[in-house]
């Protein structure tokens, strides 16, 4: 019976020993925290939506693109899909609840999914070793003997040798879990290239100067993120509710669009369609170009039936301060900073303003644009975009550098959409390269 060693104690960690041991293998994990699945605790915001049903593998990224390699992730799914990552919580005794296709314990307690993991590891033999923090890899000298070992861990010689080792300590999201960029480093020793990283899953950071006015607003919006200049243009500069585009009027590149509740703070913007694309601006805006974010407050009403709105509006304009004209159309907070930013005054008498700027001030509801200045940090981000490249590992997830090391989980370059798919993935990965490195297939 072969050993493996499966270094991190998190999601895709916990899966890779799990599959390792029930392939066969004699499995030690590895965790630098002083308790497995620490992460785990505060994905979903304590609730842990573990999966989605509405899973497609064009919603993840790689090499910088949304659904970039996703034939290749196809095959990846079909060896441990979402129903089989349902199956596997369910026989270890997990109740399911489904919303809208997100999938998260009936308890609603990211702990539920993290004990079933740890009693799993119990049930299963998985020698866990905690407060073990593996600082490299060594391969030993001469040739492999016939159920000999190959890797040791350092500094924990004493621990032997291991025919297989799993490489899953994460990236560098929630560094206060334990997640340090750790294995990057372990596998850029093995003569890996790591895709740059940067937060993902994230809020954006945005140089306007109003945000402070609408902080804490929340509302429904569709969200376009652009992209202006190249790889050595300028970063986005201009003044509130203008993008910087080099071209006047041009927004530049449309990169990605998403809808759904987005959060003002007094420093930018948050919520799910933020980081849906957050990602995005953070590679864009780390190859200097200008990045910004349209904001469409009538996310779900066609052009034809916003103009009959507005006709409608102004026809009743007689008697009404600006203030008053607006009110209804947004949050009272957005009113007053549109009505800033259009140079008019709340308390004018709307009829005074003139049918062409009143025009104006209600098509910006339309389009509200906000500079982006940077992605918040990896303390406040849910996962890591970029990782060890994955043109360099194998349908087994083994390591073309160094056959018998595999990698599972965020460490790897795919990261995927907010609703569940970064912990898939983790069940995924985890199964794929635990089995194989258990079975020896590289």
């Amino acid at each position: 019976m072969g050993r493996v060693a499966v270094i991190g104690g998190g999601a895709a960690g916990m899966m890779a020993a799990l599959a390792a041991a029930g392939s066969g293998a004699d499995v030690t994990l590895y965790e630098r925290n002083d308790r497995v699945g620490r992460k785990l605790l505060a994905t979903g915001n304590g609730k842990c939506n573990f999966s989605n049903r509405d899973f497609s593998a064009d919603y993840y990224y790689g090499n910088g693109r949304l659904g970039a390699d996703a034939r290749r992730l196809e095959g990846f799914f079909r060896q441990f899909s979402v129903e089989e990552a349902v199956d596997f919580f369910k026989g270890a005794g997990m109740l399911v609840k489904e919303k809208r296709g997100y999938l998260y314990p009936w308890s609603e307690q990211a702990s539920t999914v993290s004990d079933i993991l740890r009693l799993e590891l119990g049930r299963r033999n998985v020698e866990t070793r905690v407060s073990a923090d593996v600082s490299g890899i060594r391969k030993r000298e001469g040739k492999r003997e016939h159920g000999g070992t190959r890797f040791f861990l350092e500094p924990f010689y004493e621990d032997g040798g291991y025919h297989a080792v799993i490489i899953a300590c994460g990236g560098c999201a929630a560094p206060k879990t334990g997640s340090d960029g750790s294995g990057y480093g372990l596998a850029q020793k093995l003569g890996h290239r790591v895709v740059p990283t940067v937060p993902a899953l994230v809020q954006l950071r945005c140089s306007d100067s109003f945000f402070k006015s609408v902080a804490g607003v929340r509302c429904e919006a569709r969200l376009t993120l652009y992209a202006c200049g190249d790889v050595k243009g300028s970063p986005a500069k201009g003044k509130a509710g203008e993008a910087w585009t080099g071209k006047k009027g041009a927004l530049g590149e449309r990169i990605q669009e998403e809808t759904g509740e987005l959060q003002f703070t007094d420093y930018g913007i948050s919520g799910i369609p933020v980081f849906q694309f957050s990602r995005q601006a953070a590679y864009l805006l780390r190859e200097k170009r200008g990045v910004t974010v349209s904001v469409d407050f009538f996310p779900h009403m066609g052009q034809p039936e916003y103009a009959s709105l507005c006709a409608a509006r102004l026809r009743y304009r007689e008697g009404k301060t600006v203030e008053e004209f607006l009110l209804g159309m947004a949050n009272k907070k957005v009113n007053l900073l549109l009505v800033k930013l259009a140079g008019l005054k709340p308390e004018e008498p709307a009829e005074a303003i003139g049918e062409r700027k009143l025009e104006k001030l209600l098509c910006s509801y339309r389009e509200l644009r906000v500079h982006v200045a940077a992605a918040n940090s990896f303390e406040h981000a849910q996962v890591t975009a970029g990782g060890v490249d994955m043109a360099e590992v194998s349908d087994c997830l083994s390591s073309r550098k160094e056959p018998g090391v595999y990698f599972a989980g965020e460490v790897l370059d795919v990261d995927g959409r907010c609703g569940g798919y970064n912990l898939q993935w983790a069940w995924t990965s985890g199964y794929i390269a635990g089995t194989c490195a258990a079975l020896g297939r590289v």
